[in-house]
């Protein structure tokens, strides 16, 4: 083929309104970048607090399943009750138990908070069982109706940070359980979570904890959220868990 024959496209300089246009898309560009990179290290900027403290351990802190589902996790004299309302499959839920806990745990055991745990389970579908949430939840009403704070608190530590599922992963009844006896439950309470005692009661709890998110969030469903003196908490900044301790 006579290459003087083929296309009869001739290439036109390109017009300044293009360039105008294809400058404004780059600075477009260049500006996400710039606010993505500053979210990201803002969020990266955080640093573990308290760490090595580890979970709640005083005696007198005790662990209470309210009628509501809620799990109340502190001293009979707290200073202050805070809600928490976590997913069992949230990863963000499980940076801030990581970044936070230990602090919270500090102050649980001080008397200054007592935690009051709303967990919800609109994260099942991500898990491969298609109802983890629901079953950690159940798992975690298990435990902590044997009343016993310390043996809560380290169940719920493990839950959402060094044995939370990946999305899309899972936990079975058996593995839950394996934690909870790790953490020191006793035996009835290992049976409770390996034979699905509260999946029933842990659904319909997790139903009244969203409906609670949502009333307290003006209707948008997150998680991690914290509510303390009826203000929506920002998890983000470094100091939140001292500010409202006090």
């Amino acid at each position: 083929m006579n290459s003087s024959s083929g296309s009869k496209h001739t290439p036109q300089p390109m017009s300044s309104r293009t360039s105008y246009a294809l400058g404004a898309v780059a600075l477009v560009v260049i500006a996400v970048i710039v606010v993505l990179f500053v979210r990201w290290n803002s969020d990266h900027s955080l640093k573990v607090r308290d760490d090595g403290y580890g979970p709640v351990r005083q005696p007198a802190v005790h662990a209470l399943l309210d009628s509501d589902g809620a799990i109340v996790l502190g001293t009979l004299d707290a200073k202050k009750t805070i809600d928490v309302f976590e997913d069992p499959m949230c990863p963000a839920c499980g940076s801030m138990e990581h970044l936070f806990g230990q602090e919270i745990a500090h102050k649980i055991d001080d008397g200054a908070l007592a935690v009051r745990y709303r967990l919800v389970n609109f994260l099942d579908p991500k898990s491969s069982s298609k109802d983890y949430s629901t079953r950690a939840v159940a798992a975690n009403e298990c435990v902590a109706d044997a009343g016993d704070g310390p043996v809560y608190s380290k169940f719920h530590t493990a839950l959402f940070t060094t044995k939370q599922p990946s999305e899309g992963g899972d936990l079975t009844n058996d593995q839950l359980a394996a934690i909870a006896k790790d953490a020191g439950a006793p035996d009835e309470v290992l049976q409770c979570i390996t034979k699905g005692n509260r999946i029933d009661s842990a659904r319909n709890h997790a139903d009244a904890a969203l409906a609670a998110l949502k009333s307290a969030t003006g209707g948008e469903v997150r998680t991690p959220t914290v509510i303390a003196d009826g203000k929506d908490l920002d998890v983000n900044v470094q100091e939140w868990v001292a500010n409202v301790a006090g």
